[in-house]
């Protein structure tokens, strides 16, 4: 595959304002009977993007990645995966409050995000009938006040930066004002879909600033997942949190048909290092409902991100190849002719954290819970149900 190029934002300007679209019809690019299929699509996973966002497709090359990203497809309608395929169901202390593991909370205080990825593994929220996310995040600040283990709050849902920056300095000054909360985390792709939410907001700014200190941090938890993505207006917003003080990382996940790709997965690694936004995590896709058409094994993953790490400085050679698994992250360590090894870098159960696990290799997997253990040197059965039943409630 050739070496993408970096585009400039449509519009140029810092004081654009995006328009959005929420209606399959309003996309003239796409001819009237695909855009009869999408509709299906779209009355069980919902469509939204913006005009800007738009305006980075090719739309004459029918696996445009971008186009990937964002339009329907109607291999989205299979009867495959789960919408909670990791169970986040389990971790929910209180509506719209997840306590995983034992240092960091998650506060689910949005269920709208500036547009839709079609791989979303939350698409559950958005759907008329979930009331997981609450606007009310009081009881949460309640209970992580009461928790002095918790030390990282990440603000997600949806997307935080969506919400106005009224409510976002309600939230963020009640946990500036708890003591051991030391990192705010804001978990974001609005920086890929509308980089002037925070070049025309001065309040957002201020906001940022005052409170990313230097014992207190806040951190961006950037989405992009392609490199065609990083136009000007989008580097010059990541700048802008920079300036402020916020720390900035990227975290995404393997896509079929958008990064799955070695040269362009490592592109993106090295643009985001350059521009001081360096990669964290790489996702293996969960089997999410809706999701069958942007999954990838695991093995073919493990060979697309070796690979793309071959290239660039160690900033660009950050990330760690995850799956967020019911159980924690556990880690693609290594594949080779007979086995696959895997790692528990978080785990729910403290006796799994570090723990070395060795199945065997099956290059059709896309999941833990779809792989055969070759060995199990602790006595516990992993991948059975058992193992899911260790502990119950947070720490």
């Amino acid at each position: 595959m050739s070496r993408v190029t970096l585009p400039t934002a449509a519009g140029g300007a810092n004081h654009r304002r995006v328009r959005y679209v929420r209606s399959i019809d309003e996309l003239a690019h796409i001819p009237e009977a695909e855009r009869g299929q999408l509709r299906r699509v779209a009355e069980t996973y919902v469509f939204r993007a913006n005009d800007y966002y738009l305006e980075l497709i090719d739309w004459n090359d029918p696996d445009d990645p971008i186009k990937q990203l964002i339009i329907p497809r109607v291999e989205e309608l299979s009867d495959w995966g789960k919408l909670d395929a990791s169970n986040e169901a389990r971790y929910t202390v209180a509506q719209g409050v997840q306590h995983k593991y034992p240092d960091t909370v998650l506060l689910l205080c949005n269920e709208v995000c500036g547009a839709y990825c079609r791989y979303c593994f939350r698409k559950r929220l958005f759907m008329d009938d979930n009331d997981e996310v609450t606007k009310d995040v009081s009881e949460g600040i309640r209970y992580i006040a009461a928790h002095p283990e918790v030390n990282n709050v990440l603000l997600t849902g949806g997307d935080p930066l969506l919400m106005s920056t009224r409510r976002l300095r309600e939230i963020i000054e009640a946990l500036a004002g708890i003591e051991h909360v030391r990192i705010i985390r804001i978990g974001s792709k609005m920086p890929a879909f509308d980089p002037f939410r925070i070049l025309h907001d001065a309040e957002l700014r201020d906001l940022l600033g005052r409170h990313s200190s230097p014992r207190q941090r806040i951190y961006l938890m950037a989405h992009f997942d392609h490199p065609r993505e990083l136009t000007d207006a989008a580097v010059e917003g990541l700048d802008a949190y920079i300036r402020l003080g916020v720390i900035c990382v990227n975290q995404c996940p393997l896509i079929r048909g958008v990064n799955d790709d070695p040269e362009v997965l490592g592109e993106l690694y090295r643009r985001l290092s350059w521009i001081g936004c360096p990669p964290y995590y790489l996702f293996q896709g969960r089997p999410t409902a809706g999701n069958e058409p942007y999954e990838v094994p695991i093995v073919r993953g493990w060979d697309i991100f070796r690979e793309a790490l071959r290239h660039g400085s160690g900033l660009a050679r950050r990330a760690r190849y995850c799956m967020s698994h019911e159980t924690g992250k556990v880690e693609i360590s290594g594949v080779d002719e007979q086995y696959i090894y895997l790692r528990y870098h978080r785990a729910r159960d403290p006796r799994l954290r570090g723990r070395l696990m060795l199945y065997h290799r099956d290059d059709n997997a896309s999941w833990l819970d779809g792989l055969r253990p070759a060995e199990d040197t602790a006595g516990l059965p992993f991948g059975a149900d058992s193992l899911l039943d260790v502990t119950s409630g947070p720490e």
